[in-house]
């Protein structure tokens, strides 16, 4: 679990464990990040965005973004004040970009280098 607001990676074989209700048949966990409360998964065939909500987390809102439906991304690390570093990525359907910040403990790089590789595909 995080703890102060510090992300950090999953390990895929955990998330897919944990996850394997979502999953379909013969979908894989390639990477997995912890934000907070929600969780980001990059399977071999989708993004799954994990929103748990309200005080008790509860009440869990999950997104599937195929990767072919996400037209464009941004990154923007974290810089001297602000440490921060954030994720933007725009859906085809949607004007507003789906927004996740990253605290200290994960590479934005290496977040935007494994989403490359199942956009690009």
């Amino acid at each position: 679990m995080a703890l102060f607001g510090n992300a950090h990676t999953v390990d895929p074989t955990a998330a897919q464990q944990d996850y394997a209700r979502l999953l379909g048949q013969g979908e894989q966990v390639r990477a997995a990040y912890t934000l907070i409360r929600d969780t980001m998964l990059f399977t071999d065939r989708r993004l799954i965005l994990v929103d748990k909500q309200g005080i008790t987390g509860k009440k869990v809102e999950y997104h599937s973004i195929p990767y072919k439906s996400i037209t464009h991304f941004a990154v923007e690390t974290a810089g001297t004040f602000d440490l921060d570093a954030e994720l933007k990525i725009w859906i085809s359907s949607n004007p507003a970009p789906i927004q996740k910040t990253f605290t200290k403990g994960v590479d934005i790089y290496e977040v935007q280098a494994i989403l490359t590789q199942f956009v690009a595909r």
